[in-house]
């Protein structure tokens, strides 16, 4: 009676799938209304379909077919999750494609269930269950399958709250190359058992590359040092950039950012004389203040502005937050600590006319501005992560190493690329720089 039952639902999903024409720009394209009821109404419908196409659309600005994964993410933009469709069985389930009889190979399109009970409808072969499509709790899948019926190779996943899932799996876990995109965000890179590790972003002169400095890269104990502004070019990304890296590192320094101040006590002595030969030499230059956590944004605000440079043409201002969890605890908690912050930014967007870039690692992302849409939503941000995989958020900058290497500088220095390609750096100076 079960099989019997696999067989009739079989033809049910098959014919409810085939018939659906898959429009451009709809990421939820294949009608799973026959499975599960759809609780949205049109108007959250159509939000949810214009979220995932702006978040399209701000990934494919700023990737090219030679970053890994574009195509994929192109061919979805265009025709949605027509994968699904692909994947999906064609023709009509037959008797030897059903059952699983002593001696005969099973052959053509059947069902039959996972070790969690979900039903999968396939394509056999030789007694091989290749491609299927299986309906779960959380969604849809379709793709490749191993022996044990679990998703292994290929494959995608239509989400039923809205999200899309496509690219390699292992052992039902999405694990090398794929991309996911939903209302929040698209990420597109490398998974690992089920986890999210970022873009591992190729690296080509084509990209644009900058430096943040200090007082660090004038001096080492007792020894100073100057900055040769007319040699400047990063030569190495740093000890934990090891591949992707196209032709030699050698690469202009196209933006530079200057720390200025720290609290309200702390200036740094090189700022002004750094400030002058970086803009004498026509490189993009911003500046930046170290974020206290025991003094109030007001006042950290005043003093960053009397001891910091505004002309026309320089990038935003960078508030700089690093604070442990301790000292944020000491200054009364997460609440206070973001009144501070909305604090110092408003005041120097009132002051310079431009809305300053939040520098943040991921984790105080996650941690702390994933409960202030109003700060993630309306300012940008510079996000320092070391390593290989770029994070897979919306960023301005990325700080990817501490220990980069740079003509015309002596030590160490942060190197930082700009997240986008030169047409949308010239859109960035354009629009976001100081007026």
């Amino acid at each position: 009676m079960k099989k019997i039952l696999y067989f009739l639902f079989t033809i049910f999903i098959i014919s409810a799938c085939q018939k659906k024409e898959l429009p451009v720009h709809q990421p939820i394209t294949i009608d799973i209304a026959p499975i599960v009821s759809n609780t949205l109404d049109d108007s959250a419908l159509a939000f949810r379909h214009q979220r995932i196409k702006a978040e399209l659309d701000y990934y494919l600005k700023r990737h090219t077919v030679a970053d890994e994964g574009y195509d994929m993410v192109a061919r979805y933009a265009e025709e949605g999750n027509s994968q699904l469709k692909d994947y999906s069985p064609k023709g009509i389930p037959t008797l030897i494609g059903m059952l699983s009889l002593k001696g005969i190979d099973r052959q053509g399109i059947g069902a039959t269930t996972d070790s969690c009970g979900n039903v999968i409808i396939g394509m056999w072969k030789a007694d091989t269950l290749t491609v299927g499509l299986r309906i779960d709790s959380t969604g849809i899948f379709a793709g490749q399958l191993d022996n044990g019926r679990k998703a292994n190779g290929h494959g995608c996943q239509q989400i039923y709250e809205g999200g899309y899932y496509e690219g390699h799996w292992n052992d039902n876990l999405r694990s090398g190359f794929g991309f996911f995109v939903d209302i929040r965000n698209l990420q597109a890179g490398t998974w690992r058992k089920d986890r999210f590790f970022g873009e591992h972003m190729k690296h080509t002169s084509d990209r644009i590359y900058g430096i943040d400095i200090s007082r660090y890269q004038h001096e080492n104990g007792r020894k100073r040092y100057g900055i040769e502004w007319n040699d400047l070019r990063v030569t190495h990304l740093g000890r934990r950039i090891t591949g992707n890296i196209t032709g030699e590192v050698d690469y202009p320094v196209r933006f530079v950012y200057i720390k200025s101040t720290q609290g309200t006590t702390i200036r740094n002595r090189y700022y002004v004389h750094d400030y002058a030969a970086c803009r004498k030499k026509g490189i993009p230059i911003g500046a930046y203040h170290f974020f206290s956590t025991i003094k109030s944004g007001r006042m950290q605000a005043k003093y960053f502005l009397d001891n910091t440079l505004f002309r026309k043409g320089d990038l935003p201002p960078v508030l700089d937050i690093e604070p442990t969890d301790r000292q944020i605890a000491k200054m009364g908690g997460a609440e206070k600590m973001l009144r501070e912050i909305r604090v110092w930014i408003e005041m120097i967007e009132q002051r310079v006319h431009v809305r300053p870039i939040l520098y943040v690692n991921q984790n105080f992302i996650k941690k702390y501005l994933m409960d202030a849409p109003d700060l993630l939503d309306n300012y940008q941000v510079w996000i320092a992560r070391y390593g290989e995989y770029k994070p897979g958020i919306h960023l301005s900058f990325w700080q990817l190493s501490a220990d980069a290497r740079v003509k015309g500088i002596a030590t160490d220095v942060d190197v930082n690329v700009f997240n986008g390609y030169e047409p949308q750096w010239q859109e960035f100076l354009e629009k976001e720089t100081i007026k």
